[in-house]
């Protein structure tokens, strides 16, 4: 066992530098950042001189990649938000109307003619001219249903459609309610993640609690407000057609109609039609662009679906105005001069370049299905996380002094062996934070600490096998083999039991729990492989030189 392979004394010592390399970074962290965040916007805005400074603050050929901080030690903005579910029924109704029209259009001979009437958020209600035909009404409507794509609405339609007198009613079934709320929730979950992610912030928690809520969390970020502007913005893009154009802001739009204000003309408002012929949620890209003119636009692509229903639409309005509306103000309300079949446009206004780019990004990201109320929104000042940092840096000093004294003093150089494989071990527990991207919070220093503890106990389990073997009356290179060979099992067991623990706190845990799972997880790891591998190879190395008659373990 003492006969170790040159191909594997290469591969020990390449993957300790391997790991030290990439744990390097941290020890810069403000110099790495700068360099990380200028390649950054380099590659969004293009290079300027400034850019191309910060960027050269760390070498384009060594790692840079940084173990993320988490909220508490970074500070950042915290937000609870309640996602209101209750607003995409209304939605989902309203949008039924153009289908519901036209089934019963078809059936118009036996049911005269058809009004939409005022009713609940809710429901959608039709008043039909003869009754007696409400029979061949309800089967028309009825037709429109679909079955639900859920596991709990298996065998169940999205709608129920019944009479009240002259009236016909459609309502969400309440399956369809709760698979309503679901993709609510995980749509919510992905246009925020997506918002947050577009403007380069720095390892975002973002997760559902309970049924309608969502904990968001970024650090880095100046304040809970500057988090509710970013998450808040809502950036819902329709195309309404235009009903007429007024200056009067008190003019009655009518039940189905809207009264919107211009963005750019101060003083003129438009009459809409309440339901767009198309919606944002139809886009499929948004980018910053320049008109004929060389001013800042929006240019955008529809999918299939909605290219079909704008090119449709435009073919049988020709010479009629169209409405772009962002977040209920009028954009532009262009008239349409011929068909647009390929499902591309441009949004043009009075926007800089910088409006454009936002813009843009708002609606790549999409809109949000539902209005969030904030709950609770908390701001952690960088002043409380560098108190943490400072914090975990004298715990880890301490803990990590008090190991290296105690192995010292009792094992010799046996000792020294262990500590030079225990610096290792904690320069590899960052190499794999840093490499894989883990957030870092406060009890994951707490396990980082607990693992300096925990590191040096195979290495005592080793030593105090040797001792025993050397007190056997065995020489000194057969006492160090069969010290590694007895205590292995006994390693091996002790750290998986650990390991099990650490994977479900993982599985099973959230947040903080999961950064001080992550830490255990990969001490256990390094410890195991710097007590059987790095500090055996030591001994190894000064054994082959020094060839001691006896041993002083």
């Amino acid at each position: 066992m003492l006969n170790i392979p040159l191909w594997k004394r290469i591969m020990i010592w390449g993957a300790c530098a391997l790991g030290l390399l990439f744990a390097l970074p941290n020890a810069f962290y403000t110099r790495v950042e700068g360099h990380n965040d200028a390649v950054a916007k380099i590659e969004a805005l293009g290079e300027t001189p400034e850019l191309v400074a910060s960027k050269g603050a760390w070498p384009g050929w060594m790692p840079s990649s940084l173990v993320n901080l988490g909220l508490d030690l970074r500070g950042g903005a915290h937000l609870l938000a309640e996602v209101q579910v209750e607003d995409v029924y209304e939605a989902r109704i309203d949008a039924m109307w153009p289908e519901v029209r036209d089934a019963l259009r078809a059936e118009r001979d036996t049911i005269g003619t058809i009004r939409r009437q005022d009713s609940a958020l809710d429901e959608l209600r039709v008043r039909i001219s003869q009754p007696e035909g409400m029979q061949s009404a309800l089967t028309a409507v009825r037709a429109l249903a679909r079955p639900i794509v859920s596991l709990s609405g298996v065998g169940e339609n999205d709608i129920e459609v019944s009479a009240d007198g002259d009236e016909l009613i459609v309502v969400l079934s309440e399956a369809e309610k709760l698979a309503t709320d679901e993709r609510t929730i995980r749509q919510s979950l992905e246009i925020i993640r997506r918002r947050v992610d577009e403007v380069g912030t720095r390892e975002p928690t973002i997760q559902r609690q309970g049924s309608d809520r969502i904990l968001i969390q970024v650090p880095g970020l100046g304040s809970a407000e500057e988090l509710k502007a970013l998450i808040g913005t809502t950036a819902q893009l329709t195309f309404n057609p235009v009903v007429s154009r007024t200056g009067d802001d008190t003019v009655n739009p009518g039940a189905r109609n809207v009264l919107l204000p211009s963005l750019d003309d101060e003083g003129v408002f438009y009459i809409l039609e309440r339901t767009p012929v198309v919606t944002g949620e139809d886009l499929t890209n948004a980018q910053p662009s320049f008109d004929q003119n060389g001013r800042p636009a929006v240019s955008f692509q529809f999918n299939v679906s909605g290219a079909r229903k704008f090119g449709d639409y435009t073919a049988e309005n020709i010479g009629s105005p169209f409405a772009i509306v962002l977040d209920e103000e009028v954009i532009s309300a262009p008239v349409i001069q011929d068909h647009i079949p390929g499902g591309s446009g441009i949004i043009t206004g009075n926007f800089s370049v910088e409006e454009s780019t936002e813009l843009a990004v708002l609606l790549r990201a999409g809109a949000l299905p539902a209005e969030l109320t904030f709950l609770e929104e908390r701001t952690i000042g960088p002043e409380l996380g560098a108190d943490s940092i400072e914090a975990g840096k004298i715990a880890c000093i301490v803990a990590f002094a008090a190991v290296l004294i105690f192995m010292g003093l009792s094992y010799g150089l046996f000792g020294i062996a262990a500590n030079i494989a225990l610096i290792v071990n904690v320069g590899l527990i960052f190499g794999l934070l840093s490499s894989i991207g883990v957030t870092l919070t406060l009890p994951g220093i707490a396990g980082i600490v607990l693992t300096i503890g925990m590191a040096v106990d195979a290495n005592v389990l080793i030593f105090e096998r040797i001792r025993e073997e050397l007190k056997a009356g065995r020489g000194p290179a057969r006492s160090i083999e069969l010290g590694y060979e007895k205590a292995l099992s006994a390693i091996i067991d002790a750290n998986i039991t650990t390991l099990i623990t650490a994977v479900i706190l993982l599985v099973m845990g959230s947040g903080p729990v999961q950064g001080f799972a992550w830490t255990l997880m990969f001490g256990i790891i390094t410890s195991v492989f710097t007590a059987i591998f790095v500090t055996r190879l030591i001994i190894v190395l000064w054994l082959e030189r020094a060839r001691p008659k006896t041993l002083e373990v």
